[in-house]
């Protein structure tokens, strides 16, 4: 291994060393959507004989001790809990009341949200076609799991290399990651797995037939990617000197390419929809009032064994003339309830900061919860979130990537209400979302025949309040995938 490997290696080796076994445990609980946490929990236990579904009944103090706040007066209080340990309504937990409508016959409200997650199938499918070892293998699945809905990875390798050190245990390089990449990049269809358009459009050139007409689409989009994308044709055909003719007939081969594999493999192979469960339910009332819940769905609450309690309490008070049996015992029956007890603590830990993320959310874009109207959205960036729940940016991050609320005006996943602001020159913060959407409108009822321009743009928005320079107007409409006005003539 050489040794810029071997440092990199080192370096996610210490990442792992700096968070403890319960600060890892808390991030993976953390990233999990709702009905993939149900799973994670009813796997946990089956697997732990010490954790029990149900209220808490025990609490662990000072490590060894325990105290149980079992009530035997309550008629209740039973190994199966049921709706009469909770005091009020409020403390029945969402799926305790879910049980209970079902027996009077109400049945649930499902709510009608899906996404096609088809692509991610058929990329397995094919990952299991190939000679991988188990670490390989589990290295490429996790790999598919980073691709966006268009089927590209935007994660960076620095980030890959850390995930991985964390969630699957592997600690690998930038150098075996471009390995396994390029695996998944020769997979159906051409394109998935690239960084960023440029890759993606040169790996569907290469499986074209060798061509003179393919030296020139691959010249185009390798070295003069941004040109094309901004159509800018007579500084292609002076580069390259090629006349019009053939940079007509190249432009239109390369159209035919596709900059959202992940998206057109969902249309070819029927979309599988998948029921979306929201984590947030926000409602906001015509007094201004807005209400926050966490969606628990259908996990269980959880409480630590009683009879591992009562079993560990004997062991502890016999400590005396213990055999070696009896020393094994106490061992395995501590090494359960502490790891229930972590467990336990992991899930209340991932609840209280779901809930200050979103309050946060709430507070930072009031307006949009009150009125629904997407252009009153402040910019908002992870950092301002951070500040205000008093949680790290990388926090944020992991809850805001997989998290979705149900709102009165619809459900949104928690990224939707990320965005840029722009900063004027008197220090006034404006909404990205916004002026582009004001910038749009412009476009779409200008005068064909005669567009505006950069400079009348930046104009009409000053008109409207948004006082933007000309190249902030040209980044925009750019962004947008807008040309410019020259190529917007219609005759």
């Amino acid at each position: 291994m050489s040794q810029g490997s071997h440092q990199i290696q080192t370096q996610a080796q210490q990442l792992a060393q700096t968070l403890s076994p319960h600060q890892i445990l808390v991030v993976k609980l953390l990233e999990l959507p709702t009905m993939e946490l149900e799973e994670r929990v009813r796997a946990e236990i089956l697997d732990n004989p010490a954790l029990e579904e149900g209220k808490e009944i025990t609490e662990q103090n000072h490590g060894d001790e325990f105290e149980s706040d079992f009530n035997e007066e309550n008629p209740y209080s039973n190994e199966d809990i049921s709706l009469g340990d909770y005091r009020t309504e409020d403390d029945i937990p969402d799926y305790k009341l879910q049980e209970h409508n079902r027996t009077r016959g109400e049945v649930a409200e499902e709510i009608p949200f899906s996404e096609s997650v088809s692509f991610y199938e058929m990329l397995l499918e094919q990952l299991n076609m190939q000679h991988l070892t188990e670490e390989e293998a589990i290295m490429a699945e996790y790999l598919i799991g980073s691709l966006d809905d268009d089927g590209l990875l935007r994660k960076n390798n620095q980030t890959l290399i850390d995930e991985l050190a964390i969630y699957r245990g592997i600690y690998t390089h930038a150098g075996e990651i471009e390995r396994i990449l390029r695996i998944i990049q020769d997979f159906d269809p051409a394109g998935i797995g690239a960084r960023n358009l440029q890759e993606c459009l040169l790996l569907q050139l290469k499986r074209k037939p060798d061509s003179t007409l393919k030296k020139i689409e691959w010249a185009i989009i390798e070295k003069y990617c941004d040109d094309f994308t901004r159509k800018n044709k007579e500084k292609i055909m002076q580069r390259l000197e090629i006349s019009e003719e053939t940079y007509d007939e190249a432009i239109n081969e390369l159209t035919k390419l596709n900059p959202r594999p992940g998206s057109s493999l969902g249309d070819i192979i029927g979309k599988n929809f998948q029921q979306i469960i929201p984590d947030f339910l926000v409602e906001s009332e015509e007094d201004g009032t807005i209400t926050l819940t966490l969606n628990n769905g259908n996990i269980p609450e959880l409480r630590l064994s009683r009879e591992f309690n009562e079993l560990l309490e004997e062991h502890t008070t016999n400590k005396e003339n213990q055999s070696k049996e009896s020393r094994d015992a106490f061992l395995f029956l501590k090494q359960k309830v502490d790891a229930a007890q972590g467990f336990i603590n992991a899930i209340k830990q991932r609840q209280q900061t779901l809930i200050a993320t979103m309050q946060a959310i709430i507070d930072l874009q009031r307006p949009f919860f009150l009125e629904g109207d997407e252009t009153q959205l402040k910019p908002m960036i992870l950092k301002d979130v951070a500040e205000k729940a008093h949680l790290d940016i990388s926090t944020i991050s992991r809850v805001s990537n997989s998290k979705y609320v149900q709102t009165n005006y619809g459900i949104f996943p928690l990224r939707f209400f990320f965005s840029d602001g722009y900063t004027t020159e008197e220090g006034e913060e404006l909404s990205v979302r916004e002026i582009k959407e004001l910038l749009k409108e412009s476009i779409n009822h200008e005068n064909k025949e005669n567009p505006y321009n950069d400079d009348e743009l930046a104009d009409i928005l000053k008109e409207k309040g948004y006082p933007i320079a000309r190249r902030t107007v040209a980044k925009y409409r750019q962004q947008l995938n807008i040309p410019t006005a020259r190529l917007r003539r219609e005759p």
